[in-house]
């Protein structure tokens, strides 16, 4: 499968001023799969150490700190030819070797030449911890589930992905092209951007086990869940993890510890909820109090919404039958809105640099706020083709002085009517480049 992550690898590995890299992602996210496929392009040999298969390895890191010892040691257990600059090193499922990640500051100062990638499970939650790593010594790489266009190319429909490509001009996207992508689209929210289901799918055309890969995935989740350090943590986090489909499903999508638990308080579940965070699970989406620059500096802390990491996650653990997607059930149209918005925020997430905000008054509710270069955006998701927005309009009359450009996700084609930019919800992993064009060629 392509990922579009590799490009990434390819500049780390070409950067002058590459340093060890930290892979993180949600579990069976394929970050083992994209370092080995990696090393096999890019490399002439691989050296992987899983650390969690081969706990011996880590005591080549705790009785010493001479980087070419320790490569030494895991060139003779192993078999494996190390060599500057040819091989990529693979540490793999390092969450538990905290000695590990600190040895990569070594690495860094001492041996510079040889090329280190390491991965691993709940590794965000290990990383956490104040000591965990050496500041500076480090880069990191995030992976996320695949977004609809790489969904695109695995399901054999690279030429519509082509065409979303050359799209130059903010114009009708003709339905030769848009009816396709929008049942492809359908496809996606049950299938999600895991890439085992996706797979399940475009190759098999198998649901049921497409749906039997999620309902595994999911399983492993939750067994995660007991590895907390806290042991009272546990249901906690099992809590609020089953009562994220009822938080979305809300017509006001703010988290309300109450949902989790009649009577539960912030105090009581908020490191569960963080652990969530930190696991790469959730996405915690804070409000603003005002659309200004850094969007960061009008965070509202007590007041924030939970977006799970994939919709087809959302979707089974929603319990949701596929049939309602095609024969438009009450039930998906009920549900449909939070589907969409989950959707449409974790394909905003790795677009911009700073994460998504939303904004909201006493009546209304902007659903999300981003922040491109120095320019905020407002940005309504709409999951059916009823596409009034009163919010946007008191959005732009309350701060008309900071805001160039509204947009708007919707089922409606590609169109710009006066500073509203109606973006078609299968586009929206070319979000800033439909900005960028409407502020370049001066639409507005």
């Amino acid at each position: 499968m392509k990922r579009f992550i590799m490009d990434d690898l390819v500049k780390w590995k070409d950067s002058k001023y590459r340093k060890p890299l930290i892979l993180k992602g949600v579990r069976q996210v394929g970050k083992t799969w994209i370092l080995k496929e990696f090393g096999r392009l890019y490399y002439d040999n691989v050296a992987y150490f899983n650390f969690d298969e081969n706990m011996e390895y880590r005591e080549f890191f705790t009785t010493t700190k001479d980087t070419k010892r320790i490569l030494q040691n895991l060139m003779l257990i192993s078999g494996e030819k190390i060599e500057p600059n040819s091989t990529l090193i693979i540490f793999d499922e390092i969450q538990d070797c905290p000695e590990v990640i600190n040895a990569l500051k070594y690495f860094y100062e001492n041996v510079p030449e040889y090329h280190i990638v390491c991965a691993g499970s709940l590794l965000g939650i290990a990383l956490a911890k104040p000591s965990s790593f050496p500041v500076g010594k480090i880069d990191f790489l995030n992976m996320v589930p695949m977004n609809f266009s790489e969904f695109l190319i695995a399901n054999g429909d690279e030429n519509l992905k082509n065409y979303l490509d050359s799209v130059e001009e903010i114009e009708k996207i003709p339905e030769a092209f848009y009816n396709p992508l929008y049942e492809k689209l359908k496809m996606y929210y049950i299938t999600g951007g895991m890439p085992e289901p996706v797979y399940m799918w475009s190759k098999e055309r198998d649901m049921e086990l497409m749906i039997r890969s999620l309902n595994n995935i999911i399983e492993a989740y939750e067994r995660d869940f007991a590895k907390h350090p806290n042991t009272k943590e546990f249901p906690k986090i099992s809590m609020i993890w089953k009562s994220l489909p009822s938080q979305l499903s809300r017509e006001n999508k703010k988290f309300i510890y109450k949902v989790v638990k009649e009577g539960a308080r912030a105090r009581e579940y908020e490191d569960a909820l963080q652990w969530l965070v930190n696991a790469n699970l959730v996405s915690k989406v804070y409000r603003i109090s005002a659309p200004r620059i850094p969007l960061s500096a009008y965070d509202d802390l007590s007041a924030f919404k939970i977006y799970m990491a994939d919709v087809g996650i959302l979707n089974r653990l929603s319990l949701l039958s596929p049939k309602a997607f095609g024969e438009g059930s009450r039930l998906f149209t009920e549900f449909k809105g939070a589907l969409t918005e989950n959707f449409i925020l974790q394909s905003l997430i790795p677009q911009f640099e700073v994460s998504p905000r939303y904004w909201s008054d006493n009546i209304y509710e902007v659903d999300f706020v981003i922040q491109h270069e120095n320019d905020i955006f407002p940005i309504e998701v709409k999951a059916e083709k009823n596409t009034k927005s009163k919010s946007l309009l008191k959005f732009k009359e309350k701060y008309s002085e900071n805001v160039k450009l509204r947009v708007r996700f919707s089922f409606d084609n590609l169109i710009l009517d006066g500073d509203l930019l109606n973006i078609p919800l299968f586009m929206v992993d070319y979000t800033k480049k439909l900005i960028d064009i409407v502020l370049r060629k001066e639409y507005l």
